[in-house]
């Protein structure tokens, strides 16, 4: 029987509570009942059962760029809706890569470094 995808884990040298809260807000998703600040970790479940996002405290820094990330996908707004939003929770802004046909993303990055990028809203044209 082949394996699933259980946590999508982010490490975090700061409060796994706190990434967390900003990982709900982005996505409308509410960290774990029992999650409270201080913890080691947190959790963020998917209601659709897909994979859980875990925040796990670690001791190392975030020495290089991520070799995996997230692609989010706006869902009644537009991608500079989302993107101002999620600077405005605190993510910021490493790469605007919208190209003129509409198409492309924009790259950002959690508080704690973690990057990832919002492409192009549902309603138009799916190619990226």
């Amino acid at each position: 029987m082949p394996l699933s995808i259980r946590h999508i884990t982010f490490d975090c040298t700061g409060d796994p509570y706190e990434l967390g809260l900003f990982w709900s807000s982005l996505l409308g998703r509410p960290l774990a009942d029992d999650d409270k600040p201080g913890d080691p970790e947190a959790f963020i479940a998917d209601p659709a059962g897909g994979p859980t996002l875990l925040f796990v405290r670690v001791e190392e820094g975030k020495a290089a760029k991520n070799r995996l990330h997230l692609d989010l996908q706006p869902k009644g707004l537009t991608r500079a809706e989302e993107v101002e939003r999620a600077l405005a929770l605190g993510a910021r802004l490493l790469d605007d890569r919208t190209r003129p046909d509409g198409g492309g993303w924009v790259v950002l990055a959690d508080p704690e470094g973690n990057e990832f990028c919002v492409e192009r809203e549902a309603s138009t044209d799916e190619s990226a």
